[in-house]
């Protein structure tokens, strides 16, 4: 029984359904007709509704398409039993010239097994427009020529079809000429010039025409060409071929260069006019030649590649052409014979490799398709498969074979099989190919997952980024297939209240397992995570192991000041009373660091003073002492900075300001501090002193000079009393500060010397400022010190400098000494 159904859609076309019941068997047939160049996606047809099948039948089926060749065209909506383009089709490019084009496929079902058989007709658009193979052609005619003779003109190419095909010529102007239209066999145009009017060649000696080919689509289309006519005188008598059509047969394994035909005309002109040459006046635009004509004998000989399957025949107008430009025309028509010359193809439609060992007889193996593009016998095919094998094969619908068990499977005696598959054609000789499939015997799932260790440990460095791998773990399954597919989950647990997916993941294909966010050393060490192992067998197996992850410390944490608190509104300041000696503790900067290990090592280091010379601190403690006697000449207001620096690479530091009061009383601090200057006022003054301080150091260098000449001149005349007297008459400067605490770990810049006198042992430390100039020198044999102090004015010029007050106790302790 036969349906015809006819839809109409929104794209302004039919499309025409023929579906074709066979009682006798589950199939069906539908046929479609569909317009060529539809985008992809566009609706083809329903084919769930015109099947009358379920759309859970699709699902559950897998339903799929099966379509000759390595174009898939359409694609199936199994959700929707839809049929769509998946590409855009070309009517040309696929049956060039063949009407009606069409194409088939198949939709397969399993579970039972069901095959469906589609065809889907692609109509023509008018998407070409006729074009001519030349830009413009030249005609030489005498003006002897009589009227109506014909001139045949090179034919317009239209790849498309019926009426939106090449349909009629015209030509402008008509003074002189008329066209004549022909149509071949095939429904092809073709068209002819015929002279009305006698040539005046002293007149006009050359005509320019305008050949126009328009086609019946909607819109229409239109190629034009130019026809250049030279009138020539003398030559009168056309040339006349012997046969009005020629018509030959070759097989399509002809070699190239074979003569395929022998075509002549007469021209009963003498000399010249009578010379004939021959050429083709009939060639589609873009393709290479497939033939060639001899343009003196007349030999047609095959230039290209000929294929049966592709084109069973060649049409080719023929012209013959004097050297006066009479032309005349006959046809060769070309048919091509069928060879075996295509050998039989294999298509593993539906195959999965795998079977298992449980499997009743008749499972189906596997679904095959054989082709052969070949005709007749040549393409009718065989297909066997090898003996002592457990399989057989059943013949299915139009050229599909299914492959089915036929006995026992047992895995523990075959785990595997080489099947081989051969398809023989009828053709002579006969052609035949092969195709082997390994088809597999599966197993059940009777092995757990292992791990390699009960317990795994890792580290990881805190601050991670979110995603980082930590650890991958592997479990092994001695099964096979599915059975052996391992998944990896973590056993979600809690860490501090949380659970630990909030942590970590696991990769479930590769076990690599990742940080989740970032983890933090200060609030978690360790992590214990549980993780599972689960094969894909059914019943699933599993088994556990346990991951220890230790979060590594990293240098992520400043140091932090406690002591001085930093306070914006008010202003704390530490006293140092004028008495105070030489490492007198003035205070001492707390700080922590809440990271472990070297990281939270903490060095102390002074960055800025309002006098370097006066106060250093402590590298380890952070104790901040007088490094030399506090006099009334230095300022009551300091400001010492200092820079609280860990061990972590990088490092990290703070910095803490801390006020120091140079007074004895509470008052005059009061007094100092009520207008105690800001950042600015500070800058400023630092700034002052340091251009005081270079002028200083400047005197001081110019003035050693001086005295270092005086004391040799003195030396020189005075030797003897110098001699007997012990007095140091030059004092030794350093040329750097050298630690006596045994700390050594600050750097040169910041390195000090400490001396210290016989009544100098206290609970305080002495620490120095960069490149302070302040000395402090003992003399070990008696009590008496003397000290250098930073001031504008020449120590020797001061009558009750320092200097010459130790002098005076050295003198007179060696004359106390000469007296006893």
């Amino acid at each position: 029984m036969a349906i015809l159904w006819s839809k109409t859609v929104s794209w302004n076309w039919r499309v025409s359904i023929f579906i074709f019941w066979f009682l006798d068997a589950v199939s069906g047939q539908i046929r479609y007709s569909i317009p060529e160049e539809m985008r992809k996606g566009l609706f083809v047809g329903d084919v769930a509704k015109d099947l009358g099948l379920d759309i859970n039948r699709l699902v559950s089926g897998r339903a799929r398409l099966v379509i000759d060749g390595n174009n898939q065209y359409v694609a199936l909506n199994k959700n929707k039993g839809h049929l769509v383009v998946n590409e855009r089709m070309d009517r040309e490019k696929l049956c060039a010239k063949k009407s009606p084009c069409s194409f088939s496929l198949e939709i397969i079902l399993e579970d039972p097994l069901e095959l469906f058989s589609i065809t889907i007709e692609i109509q023509d658009i008018n998407d070409h427009a006729p074009a001519f193979s030349k830009k413009e052609i030249n005609l030489e005619i005498t003006e002897s020529t009589p009227t109506g003779t014909v001139f045949l003109l090179d034919s317009a190419a239209d790849p498309d079809v019926g009426k939106n095909s090449l349909q009629s010529y015209s030509l402008q102007p008509t003074d002189n000429f008329v066209l004549k239209q022909h149509s071949r066999a095939d429904g092809s145009k073709y068209t002819e010039m015929v002279l009305q009017s006698v040539l005046d060649r002293e007149k006009k000696s050359e005509h320019t025409l305008i050949l126009t080919a328009v086609d019946g689509g909607d819109p229409q289309r239109s190629g034009t060409v130019k026809i250049h006519i030279t009138v020539i005188d003398a030559n009168d008598n056309a040339p006349i071929f012997t046969e009005s059509l020629y018509k030959v047969s070759v097989l399509e394994s002809a070699v190239k260069g074979t003569v395929i035909a022998k075509v002549s005309a007469i021209d009963v002109d003498q000399g010249h006019n009578g010379n004939v040459t021959y050429s083709f006046t009939h060639t589609e635009e873009g393709s290479p030649p497939i033939f060639h004509i001899d343009p003196h004998t007349g030999e047609v000989k095959l230039t290209g590649a000929i294929d049966y399957e592709t084109t069973q025949s060649y049409e080719i107008n023929l012209q013959g052409k004097d050297y006066g430009g009479l032309t005349g025309a006959s046809k060769l028509i070309i048919e091509l014979l069928d060879v075996n010359d295509n050998s039989p193809t294999i298509s593993m439609t539906s195959y999965s490799g795998k079977i298992s060992e449980d499997s009743p007889l008749g499972t189906v193996v596997a679904l095959m398709s054989v082709h052969d593009l070949d005709t007749g016998k040549n393409g009718q095919v065989r297909l066997t498969l090898d003996e002592n094998l457990p399989f057989k094969i059943k013949t299915s619908l139009r050229n599909y074979y299914t492959l089915v068990t036929d006995k026992t499977l047992d895995r523990e005696k075959v785990s595997s099989y080489n099947i081989t598959l051969t398809a023989t054609d009828d053709g002579i000789p006969a052609l035949s190919s092969k195709k082997t499939v390994v088809l597999d015997v599966t197993d059940v799932n009777d092995n757990a997952p292992a791990f390699s260790q009960s317990v795994y440990s890792t580290q990881i460095i805190e601050n991670n980024s979110p995603g980082v791998d930590v650890l991958q773990i592997q479990a092994t399954d001695p099964d096979i297939g599915q059975n052996a597919r391992i998944s990896y989950f973590i056993i979600d647990g809690e860490v501090n209240g949380n659970p630990v997916s909030t942590y970590f993941s696991i990769g479930a294909e590769n076990g690599v397992i990742h940080s989740v966010r970032s983890l933090d050393y200060e609030q978690l060490r360790e992590f214990k995570v549980l993780v599972k192992a689960q094969d894909g067998g059914s019943p699933p197996l599993s088994s556990n192991t346990t991951v220890i992850i230790y979060v590594q410390d990293q240098n992520d944490n400043a140091p932090q000041v406690l002591y001085p608190v930093q306070t914006g509104g008010s202003l704390v300041a530490e006293m140092v009373p004028r008495s105070a000696d030489v490492g007198y503790l003035v205070t001492k900067v707390v700080a922590v660091d809440v990271d472990s290990g070297q990281n939270a090592w903490l060095s102390y280091k002074l960055q800025k003073a309002t006098d370097r010379a006066l106060f250093e601190v402590g590298l380890q403690n952070g104790e901040i002492r007088t490094i030399r006697q506090v006099t009334d000449k230095d300022v009551v207001k300091q400001r010492l900075t200092v820079v609280v620096e860990d061990n972590g690479q990088p490092s990290r530091s703070a910095t803490v300001n801390v006020n120091v009061a140079v007074a004895d009383s509470f008052p005059e601090v009061l007094s100092e501090f009520t207008d105690f200057t800001h950042d600015k006022e500070y800058n400023d003054n630092l700034t002052f002193y340091l251009v005081l301080a270079l002028a200083v150091v400047s005197f001081l260098f110019i003035t050693c000079l001086v005295v270092i000449i005086s004391v040799k001149i003195y030396r020189w005349r005075q030797s003897r009393v110098l001699y007997h007297s012990s007095l140091p008459v030059i004092p030794y400067y350093p040329p750097r500060y050298s630690d006596t605490l045994g700390t050594g770990t600050l750097q040169h810049v910041y390195n000090y010397e400490v001396c210290r006198t016989t009544d100098s042992r206290k609970s305080d430390c002495k620490f120095g400022g960069a490149g302070s100039q302040n000395i402090l020198i003992m003399d070990p044999s008696s009590t008496g010190t003397m000290q250098r102090i930073q001031s504008e004015k020449n120590i020797l010029d001061e009558p009750d400098s320092p200097l010459e007050v130790s002098l005076n106790i050295h003198y007179n302790h060696d004359q106390d000494a000469v007296d006893q």
